[in-house]
């Protein structure tokens, strides 16, 4: 389980294709806290460490990536060089700080829109028809593992739904968002409690 509240930015050093897609990811972590099996949401997927080494601030971990995984997140993510958003799992007394996230991607969206606004960011997410029943303005979403508010909702004649968000310039600095343009592809997840509101309802129905 995660909050959505973003530690540290990781980068890919190394990419091998096995089996499954095994990466390296550089990170500013403590080795000596990075427990073997231990989970760490990247970008929003939840990850299994199954390697790890370097010094403390300058460390890396290893993951194991199935082709599931990378079916249905999205593409850029996965390349040497690539940028993650880190957080490692939480645990019990921590501040929950966001929202509660699975690290589960529920669908992949994209940057319809990106506008400038005041010293904030501006973007328009478009989702895919089945997430629009768990969008809804003033509730919680996660966006490559940031835990944001929704500001806005715009129903598509498709089924489709376009929402915005404002970044603020310290989101923007510390996670990747303030590295997103135009048509980029990001992980969602959709808040938990809308997940089972919406299952809740649809049973009554």
């Amino acid at each position: 389980m995660f909050t959505g509240i973003v530690t540290a930015i990781g980068t890919i050093t190394q990419v091998q294709q096995r089996g499954d897609l095994r990466l390296t990811i550089a990170c500013p972590f403590d080795p000596a806290e990075i427990d073997i099996g231990a989970s760490i949401a990247c970008s929003g997927v939840c990850l299994t460490v199954v390697d790890r080494g370097g010094t403390k601030g300058d460390a890396h971990f290893v993951v194991d990536v199935s082709a599931e995984t990378t079916s249905r997140t999205a593409k850029a993510m996965w390349k040497e060089g690539a940028q993650l958003n880190l957080e490692p799992s939480l645990r019990l007394g921590d501040e929950l700080g966001g929202h509660i996230v699975t690290g589960h991607v529920d669908a992949v969206g994209r940057v319809a829109d990106w506008q400038l606004e005041g010293d904030s960011m501006r973007l328009t997410i478009a989702a895919p028809a089945e997430l629009a029943p768990f969008i809804a303005q003033k509730g919680s979403i996660t966006v490559n593992g940031v835990s944001l508010t929704v500001n806005s909702v715009q129903d598509r004649e498709d089924g489709s739904v376009h929402f915005g968000l404002n970044i603020i310039p310290h989101t923007a600095d510390v996670t990747t968002l303030g590295e997103l343009a135009q048509d980029a592809e990001v992980n969602l997840e959709v808040d938990t409690i809308a997940r089972y509101l919406h299952r809740m309802q649809a049973l009554r129905g």
